[in-house]
This record gives structure tokens, C-alpha cells and sequence, in this order.
């Protein structure tokens, strides 16, 4: 409830009470707002197991955390029946992410570095991203593209 209050907001807001309610009476505001707060829980609780009463025996484990819909996606992504789970630790992103950039950089781990590299020219598989690219022709016509239109 109170997560992300910190000690000198909680010391700014005891100064605070004790300045609003005084010395004399603010034993007893605490007192009152802890028994308004546990008649809140408990009414909250008696109702919630109302629901469960109304709903029946097939949602006797319905909790109703589920409805948020961060918790709801986050509870059917663990569940087993899906076999999400060996699809995520079968994921490697350091190994995704080293074959990427070892592709951007024209490294290929594997056999097909040798036909990359004769590929690549004498640049030693760089681009040189300095040069101005040549200007073509009046008459060429840039490519065509089926798709693309």
C-alpha cells in the first residue's frame, strides 16, 4: 500500500498529524482509522467470498488478482499446457543476438564465410559508408517494382 513512500515523506507526514490533530488526540485518529481500515478488509473479504459462494464449486479457486489484465496474461503464459515455457528457455538471446551482428558485420560463423568474403571485395567484407555512391545515368531508370506499387 504505502511502496513508494519514502522515510522523509513518512517523517513529513507524522510531523504533519501531529501538527493537524495534536499531541492529546492523535493516538486516538490512529486508533479509529486502523479499525475503519480492518471493517474495510473485512467487508471486502465477506464479499468476495460471496461471489465465490454465487459462482459455484467450478470457480472455487478464482482469484480476483486474475481480472487485472497484466496478472491474467502473465498466469496463462506459465501455463504448462501450452509448452511456452520450453519455447522460452530454448531461446538464446546472446547467441540470436551474436549471429546477428556477426551478419550485419559480414562474419558468418559458419562455412559460408569464404563466399561472403569473395562477395564482399578486396574491402575485407566492409562497406565503406564514405564513399558518395555514383551518380547514374540520365537515361537508366531506377528499378521496378511489381510489388511495391
Amino acid at each position: 500500500m504505502f511502496n513508494d513512500i519514502g522515510p522523509l515523506e513518512l517523517v513529513t507526514l507524522i510531523v504533519l498529524a501531529v501538527l493537524v490533530f495534536g499531541p492529546d488526540k492523535l493516538p486516538k485518529v490512529i486508533q479509529d482509522v486502523t479499525r475503519t481500515i480492518r471493517k474495510i478488509r473485512e467487508f471486502s473479504e465477506s464479499a468476495k467470498n460471496d461471489i465465490r459462494e454465487e459462482l459455484g464449486p467450478e470457480f472455487k479457486d478464482f482469484e480476483f488478482e486474475d481480472l487485472n489484465p497484466k496478472t491474467f496474461i502473465r498466469k496463462q503464459l506459465d501455463n504448462e499446457d501450452l509448452g511456452l515455457k520450453e519455447i522460452r528457455n530454448g531461446f538464446d538471446l546472446k547467441k540470436e543476438m551474436a549471429e546477428v551482428t556477426d551478419a550485419v558485420h559480414s562474419r558468418d560463423s559458419d562455412t559460408s564465410s569464404a563466399s561472403s568474403a569473395g562477395a564482399a571485395g578486396s574491402s575485407g567484407g566492409r562497406i565503406d559508408m564514405t564513399k558518395k555512391p555514383e551518380t547514374p545515368d540520365p537515361d537508366d531508370r531506377p528499378p521496378f517494382d511489381v510489388d511495391a506499387t
